[in-house]
């Protein structure tokens, strides 16, 4: 048996390795290494995919976020509600432009802001509302959506780690995850289930006057060229990871059909073993398995990960200080008390390996070594 790995971008690469040297090839023949055909034919393939008018491609997913947040003017004073429990740069991005990321906890089920808590975090102040979609299934975008038309307040929807996902609460034809808000952003960070082989990212709407703000942002706040009309940022998505792109959109609905087999597998196998939580899931989202995290109860979870670990099977553990426990926001003053859903997952995640090129073999050998843990 192979070695086992959390992300196995190797074995993925190998077997589509010809595809990939063919539409880099392109690129290079070409020498369009910034915009060009390959980021335009991208942005239009991912929309048909995603069902969404406008793609803005940019350089990264935290830049996503930016662009998102300055095309709704968000600065100083303001207030955007999002939650901790998740990887830092959603909250960064907030207090990196001036305003308060005002955190919310969340659902000890899903791991997704919990809806219920929101309405009462709003104030005069509130400029957005921006829900993760984490570890591959989406936050409850029919209370969100809710209140977003109650209070007028727009949402941007974090979709780094579910794309692909699809939510479908009976009411409308199922919408994929990204969507559903005025905006949604995206990474295609190397590790993401859509990735690229450096850094990557995207806006995606249907409003066009909000995709031409994004546009402009992310090329310095210009109309046209030597024009600069609003402050900007330099964010763009190159040629090159445009091209691999292409190619793996093209194998995107097989890497999900892949990520979810593998998560049925440790389903059957984890879900009687005392003391383990397996993922729980959101009824009305299809679920895209970015991470299939476990929860580990009775304060067992480091002992578990050491003993795995020993035996060669990598985990992660995601996220392990929440936001409002980070050093950087100390000065938003949270109180603990508020976040007890979340710092009781941060204290019980495990997530195990999870990605395309997972054997069964390799899965049966991590499910034996997590029953023998004693």
């Amino acid at each position: 048996m192979e070695g086992i790995q959390m992300v196995d971008l190797v074995g993925q690469h190998h077997n589509i390795e010809k595809e990939l040297n063919e539409a880099m090839g392109r690129v290079i023949s070409n020498a369009a290494f910034v915009k060009g055909p390959e980021v335009m034919a991208f942005a239009q393939e991912l929309g048909a995919f995603a069902g969404s008018k406008h793609i803005i491609p940019c350089g990264n997913g935290t830049d996503a976020l930016q662009i998102a947040m300055m095309a709704l003017g968000i600065g100083t004073g303001d207030e955007v509600i999002t939650t901790g429990f998740t990887f830092i740069s959603t909250v960064e991005v907030v207090a990196l432009l001036g305003a308060k990321p005002v955190l919310v906890d969340i659902d000890p089920d899903t791991f997704t802001i919990d809806a219920d808590q929101i309405e009462k975090a709003i104030t005069k102040r509130t400029k957005a509302i921006v829900p993760v979609h984490l570890f591959g299934q989406m936050a409850d975008m029919t209370a969100l959506s809710k209140i977003s038309k109650a209070h007028n307040i727009p949402i941007i929807e974090d979709n780094a780690q579910a794309i692909g996902a699809q939510w479908s609460d009976g009411s409308a034809p199922s919408k994929k995850s990204g969507t559903m808000g005025l905006m949604g952003t995206t990474s295609f960070f190397p590790s993401k289930n859509l990735g690229c082989m450096g850094d990557g990212g995207a806006v995606m709407t249907d409003d066009d006057d909000t995709a031409a703000k994004c546009r402009q942002i992310a090329n310095h706040g210009m109309s046209k060229q030597y024009h600069h009309d609003v402050i900007g940022i330099n964010s763009r998505l190159d040629g090159l990871q445009a091209a691999i792109l292409r190619v793996k959109l093209r194998h995107l609905p097989n890497y999900i059909a892949a990520r979810q087999k593998a998560a049925s597998y440790y389903d059957r196998e984890l879900s009687a073993i005392s003391g383990i939580s397996i993922p729980k899931r959101e009824a009305r989202s299809t679920h895209v398995f970015h991470q299939y995290t476990l929860r580990i109860e009775n304060s067992r979870r480091d002992a578990l990960r050491a003993h795995l670990t020993a035996q060669g099977i990598p985990t992660g553990i995601y996220y392990p200080i929440p936001g409002h426990a980070q050093k950087a926001f100390e000065t938003f003053r949270y109180d603990a008390a508020d976040f007890d859903a979340s710092s009781r997952a941060a204290s019980e995640v495990l997530s195990l390996p999870m990605h395309t090129e997972l054997s069964e073999e390799q899965q049966a050998y991590i499910c034996d070594t997590l029953r023998n843990f004693d």
